[in-house]
């Protein structure tokens, strides 16, 4: 555990560091990068009828072409398009690689035996209630289905709350502007389409701490709930959910260029 600790450190330190030099302050924001979590052999959190990974591939897919038909300006790449796989350094070596201004991973959530439903959208930060280290253990146990996972990730257990001692470490350059995000998005969902928001939230989610740009992961609701598992999985439910991310989209983009 010792050793651990110390490869954990030593590694939050050199992506500080890395990170610190290459950050950019742009003006504009022409480059998002879509992020439907789960695919393949990882079906993300199960409804009665339904799979996470098939749920929030079509709600991406939505809403990378409303962005493209509206926003030819915008470059939209995703993560998957299909039903594949993706491992967590993959996922954000899309964004980091093609220096995208906005990451945005999309989810469905699941509490068996709780009737809990409504959205919420993350940021990278430590989380402060148990529940919200609950889904982001969750999230970050894919790892464990990747190859040779201990060396890649230096070690990093997901379900213990000493690994994410790296996390105390990372830089927060983009925090502002992933809070921006998220709060538009929530505010979309809340107030445009009359979901139940429980609100912005942090965790150490590790997809948005590989990820050197704004980031958000939503939350677009609860499988494990009948009426929302039938919302999600209609056409109807994907066509608001996608447009609600893109009226989001849309209004950060215009804040951020006129700040700027």
């Amino acid at each position: 555990m010792k050793n651990i600790k110390i490869k954990l450190i030593l590694l939050a330190i050199t992506l500080l560091n890395f990170s610190g030099t290459s950050n950019r302050i742009d003006s504009k924001v022409d480059v998002v990068v879509i992020d439907p979590g789960h695919g393949g052999h990882d079906p993300g959190t199960m409804g009665k009828s339904s799979k996470e990974k098939e749920v929030v591939l079509k709600i991406a897919l939505k809403l990378g072409k409303h962005i493209e038909e509206s926003m030819p300006g915008v470059k939209v790449l995703f993560t998957r398009k299909t039903d594949k796989y993706i491992e967590f350094q993959d996922r954000a070596d899309v964004a980091n690689k093609n220096q995208a201004d906005l990451f945005i991973s999309i989810h469905a959530n699941s509490i068996v035996g709780a009737n809990a439903f409504g959205t919420e959208t993350y940021v990278m930060g430590l989380h402060k209630d148990k529940n919200n280290f609950e889904v982001a253990k969750r999230e970050n146990s894919v790892i464990l289905m990747d190859e040779n996972y201990k060396e890649k990730y230096e070690g990093f257990d997901p379900k213990s709350p000493e690994s994410y001692i790296l996390f105390s470490l990372n830089q927060s350059a983009y925090q502002e502007n992933s809070l921006k995000f998220a709060q538009k998005v929530e505010g979309q969902f809340k107030n445009r389409l009359g979901r139940s928001s429980r609100g912005v939230k942090q965790a150490g989610f590790l997809v948005l701490w590989m990820t050197t740009t704004p980031s958000v992961l939503v939350e677009t609701g609860f499988l494990s709930n009948g009426n929302e598992e039938s919302f999600l999985t209609s056409e109807k439910g994907q066509d608001l959910i996608a447009s609600g991310i893109y009226r989001a989209f849309k209004e950060y983009k215009t804040e951020i260029e006129s700040i700027n």
